[in-house]
C-alpha cells in the first residue's frame, strides 16, 4: 500500500515528496529547482522572455537551451511521438496524459487548418490508450480571435466572415466527431470572456449530439469569473432538457490581469471575482454541484490548489463514490504540482497531466505565458520550490 494513504478512509498526504518526485532523478530535480528559482524572480523572467524572443528572431542557436530547460519542464516533446514517450513515463506512476498541441497566435486559414489536422493526429494517437484518457484543444487554434469576439457579441458578420465562421464550425465538428468515433472524450479549453460565448455555444451544440450516453465533449469553466457557478447550473438545466450528459472541466483561470484591464478600458462590469477567497469559494461550490449531479455529469477538476483537491476527495468519500470512478478526474499541468498529481494517483484516484507539445519556436508563446503566470502566482512558485527543497534534503540524508 502506498505511503501516502494508510486506509481508504484517510485522505492522501499531499506533502509526501518521496512519492511526488519519485519519477525525477537528482539531476532533474536540481534543474527544476533552478528553473523555479528564476521563475520566482519577476525581473529575471521578464528579461529572459525578452532575450529569448530576440534571439529566436535573430535565428541564434538557442533552441537546444530552451528545449533542455523550460521546454523539458512544461512540455512533453515537439511531436506526438516524443510526447508519447513522456506519457509512458507518467503512466508508470499511474498518471495519465492529455496531449495538448500548444501552438498559439496562428490566425491565417492555412495555419488554422494545419492545427485542426494536428489535433486529429493527437486524437488518433489517444485512441485505445488507457494512459491518454482525453484529448484537448483551444478554439483559438481553429478561429481568429476577432471573429470569435464578433460572434460572442452577436455582431453582424460580413458575407466573407459568415463563410469563415462556417469553416470554424466545420473544424470544430470534425474534432468532436473524431473524439466520439475514437471513444476519447474531448476537453474544450476556455478563453477570454469576450470570446467565450461563441465557444460555449459551439460546445453545447456538440454535447447535444455526442453526450447522449455519457460525457464525451467537455466545456471548461474559469471560476475566476463571478458568473460561472450560475453558468454551470444553467448548463445542467439545458443538458437535462436536451437529455444529454454535461461534461465540465473546472479551473480557476489564467487571464485575470487582462480581463480587469479590458473591463476598465471599455467601461463594462469587471467579470473577475473581487478576491481570491471568492474564487476559491466558487470553485469548491462548482465542484460540489458537479458531484451532487454526477449521475448526469462528468468532472475534470483542473486545480493546483491542495485544499480544493482534498475537498473533492472528501466529498467523494462522503458520497461513497469510488476513487477510480471514471466520471471524476483530477488534473494538473505537466511540470507543476507533482505533489498533487503523484500522491493522488498513488492513492487510487484518476489523475491526468496536461502535456503541451509542439515545435519549440511555435510553443514559445505558451511557455512565456506559463512563466509569466507563475511569476504572478508567487505563492504557487514558492510552494513548488519548497517541495523541491524538502525532497532534495530528504535524499541528501
Amino acid at each position: 500500500m502506498p505511503e501516502t494513504v494508510r486506509s481508504q478512509d484517510q485522505l492522501p498526504d499531499l506533502g509526501d515528496t518521496r512519492t511526488a518526485f519519485a519519477h525525477k532523478s537528482n539531476s532533474e530535480l536540481f534543474k527544476a529547482f533552478w528553473l523555479f528559482r528564476i521563475i520566482g524572480t519577476p525581473w529575471l523572467t521578464a528579461a529572459g522572455s525578452n532575450l529569448t524572443k530576440l534571439a529566436l528572431s535573430l535565428h541564434l542557436p538557442i533552441k537546444g537551451i530552451i528545449k533542455a530547460t523550460i521546454f523539458k519542464q512544461f512540455c512533453g516533446g515537439e511531436t506526438v511521438g516524443e510526447s508519447l514517450v513522456t506519457a509512458e513515463k507518467l503512466a508508470e506512476s499511474g498518471v495519465g496524459t492529455i496531449l495538448d498541441y500548444s501552438v498559439e497566435g496562428q490566425d491565417d486559414e492555412a495555419s488554422l487548418d494545419a492545427t485542426t489536422e494536428e489535433l486529429l493526429v493527437g486524437i488518433r494517437a489517444a485512441k485505445g490508450q488507457k494512459n491518454i484518457p482525453f484529448a484537448v484543444f483551444k478554439v483559438t487554434g481553429l478561429a481568429r480571435t476577432e471573429l470569435l469576439e464578433k460572434i460572442s457579441a452577436k455582431s453582424q458578420l460580413t458575407l466573407i466572415e459568415g463563410e469563415e465562421w462556417k469553416r470554424v464550425e466545420a473544424r470544430f465538428a470534425r474534432i468532436c466527431k473524431a473524439g466520439y468515433d475514437a471513444n476519447t472524450p474531448v476537453l474544450v479549453d476556455a478563453e477570454e470572456s469576450w470570446t467565450q460565448q461563441a465557444i460555449d455555444d459551439l460546445v453545447e451544440a456538440q454535447m447535444a449530439l455526442y453526450n447522449t450516453e455519457r460525457a464525451i465533449i467537455f466545456n471548461t469553466l474559469q471560476l475566476y469569473r463571478h458568473d460561472r457557478v450560475a453558468f454551470v447550473k444553467d448548463s445542467f438545466k439545458r443538458a437535462e432538457k436536451g437529455v444529454y450528459h454535461l461534461g465540465v472541466k473546472l479551473v480557476r483561470g489564467a487571464y485575470m490581469e487582462k480581463e480587469r484591464e479590458r473591463a476598465k478600458e471599455k467601461g463594462y462590469l469587471d467579470p473577475i471575482q473581487p478576491d481570491k477567497a471568492a474564487c476559491d469559494r466558487d470553485y469548491d461550490a462548482a465542484v460540489a454541484f458537479c458531484v451532487e449531479h454526477i449521475d448526469r455529469m462528468a468532472l475534470v477538476a483542473g486545480t493546483h490548489n491542495e485544499k480544493s483537491t482534498l475537498y473533492l476527495a472528501r466529498i467523494m468519500q462522503e458520497r461513497k463514490i469510488p476513487r477510480d470512478d471514471q466520471r471524476i478526474w483530477f488534473s494538473q499541468l505537466l511540470g507543476m504540482s507533482d505533489n498533487i498529481s503523484f500522491n493522488m494517483a498513488a492513492a487510487g484516484y484518476n489523475v491526468v497531466k496536461y502535456m503541451p507539445y509542439g515545435p519549440v519556436s511555435k510553443v514559445l508563446p505558451y511557455l512565456i505565458r506559463r512563466a509569466t503566470e507563475n511569476t504572478s502566482a508567487r505563492g504557487q512558485t514558492g510552494r513548488e520550490l519548497g517541495l523541491i527543497i524538502t525532497e532534495r534534503k530528504r535524499r541528501a540524508k
